[in-house]
């Protein structure tokens, strides 16, 4: 008799950037020319002071435990960063290391969900929100993020989920935001603040992609006054520094919020690696001139792909904001050709060409308010990504192959129309 998985375990969902860029290494190995705009990692190399500083690191031997929250030199490094780069009234109690941002989610949710809490969602979302807060039992409650306003939080949208949920506990805010590539304003974030301020409603503010704001600088709602009580913010060294693999990051919140974060990475992971956290420290106190040209260089290919696909019947990209994803409405083209975004997605990648395919996501995967949109990552090189712009026409053009694609995988048959936004 085999041994039962709980009901969560049976019930998780992943992030679908990782299969798809499964099938597409697979494709790869079989031989076929594929473009890799699906996965959210920098094709840049990690930070010139990182690399040497974590060299030296292990050399000397720096591989051994450390406190639970963090090594005081990077604590410091990193509330000197936000104080100096976001205004956040930040020191070293404040700060916690991680293995990244991602698993701040789920202690977030294990700081302040019971079962039964409602978090607000903004939709499309970053797809590892929903499974860290139904870990708790807490309830998502979703709402839309709409082209139409930017992929801006709708500050009426959180005003109802305050006054109408049964138990309004957390809001999950993403900015930059990924998929859309929407961004928050200082004005959107003041107003939050002021709706919350002093209720027992907490926020995990996400922000990896906060070098990545292509119009003025980007702004926390740990500024706001008095939001250091109820917020807890996660930074990242994977996309600012292309430090993804070396699995680094850091929250900022309150000293007693930031004490039962510590509590947690001592409870599970013990410590974030030394080395790994003197590499960051590196990064953060000398490499922000290196850091600010390969920001150049995404702007530059975000400017290239959105141009190109708004050049293309049925795409519709807002014009760049932030982060390095393009997120246009292809509404039209899924209508017409009855796929699924995700379907049109996998077709661009496995059917539209025996020798090449480009690898993106449907909207879908961020959740149902993401139908009729594709997103793009723009990590590849530039004559890569004008490789697959010059590709997606004549792809649409084969109208067999769509067909046949749609044959052998009627799951992606679009059987109602999209509405028209």
């Amino acid at each position: 008799m085999p041994i039962s998985l709980s009901h969560f375990s049976q019930s998780l969902t992943v992030e679908t950037a990782f299969t798809v860029l499964a099938v597409a290494k697979d494709l790869k190995a079989k031989g076929k020319d594929v473009v890799e705009l699906e996965i959210g990692d920098s094709p840049f190399n990690s930070t010139a002071n990182a690399i040497q500083t974590g060299i030296n690191a292990i050399t000397n031997n720096e591989s051994h435990y450390c406190p639970s929250s963090g090594i005081p030199e990077f604590r410091k490094a990193a509330a000197d960063f936000v104080k100096e780069e976001f205004k956040i009234p930040a020191s070293e109690e404040n700060i916690v290391a991680g293995p990244g941002a991602k698993v701040f989610e789920q202690f977030f949710c294990e700081a302040f969900l019971n079962p039964g809490d409602g978090v607000l969602v903004f939709s499309p979302f970053f797809p590892t929100y929903i499974p860290n807060i139904e870990r708790r039992g807490a309830r998502p409650v979703l709402t839309p993020l709409r082209q139409q306003n930017e992929f801006r939080p709708e500050i009426s949208a959180i005003e109802k989920f305050i006054n109408e949920d049964p138990s309004p506990k957390a809001i999950f805010l993403n900015s930059p935001q990924n998929p859309t590539g929407g961004v928050t304003t200082e004005e959107d974030l003041k107003n939050i603040a002021d709706l919350i301020r002093g209720k027992d409603i907490s926020v995990f503010s996400d922000e990896p992609y906060c070098h990545m704001v292509w119009k003025g600088r980007h702004h926390s709602i740990l500024e706001q006054p008095g939001m250091m009580d109820q917020c807890v913010a996660a930074y990242t060294f994977s996309k600012s520094y292309s430090m993804s693999g070396w699995r680094l990051g850091f929250t900022v919140s309150s000293p007693e919020i930031s004490n039962v974060i510590g509590k947690m990475i001592n409870t599970t992971l013990s410590c974030t690696p030394p080395l790994i956290q003197l590499a960051g420290a590196a990064a953060l106190r000398n490499d922000s001139n290196e850091r600010n040209e390969t920001m150049d260089k995404f702007r530059e290919k975000v400017e290239l792909l959105t141009s190109g696909l708004n050049q293309i019947e049925g795409f519709h990209a807002l014009d760049p904001a932030a982060t390095f994803y393009v997120f246009p409405n292809v509404v039209p083209i899924c209508n017409r050709l009855k796929i699924t975004s995700h379907g049109l997605a996998l077709y661009f990648l496995e059917g539209a060409d025996d020798d090449f395919g480009i690898a993106c996501l449907g909207g879908e995967c961020f959740g149902d308010a993401g139908h009729g949109f594709l997103r793009f990552s723009c990590a590849e090189p530039n004559d890569r990504l004008q490789q697959a712009l010059d590709f997606i026409p004549t792809a649409l053009s084969r109208v067999d192959r769509i067909e046949n694609y749609l044959e052998a995988h009627p799951e992606y048959r679009l059987e109602t129309p999209y509405p028209v936004q």
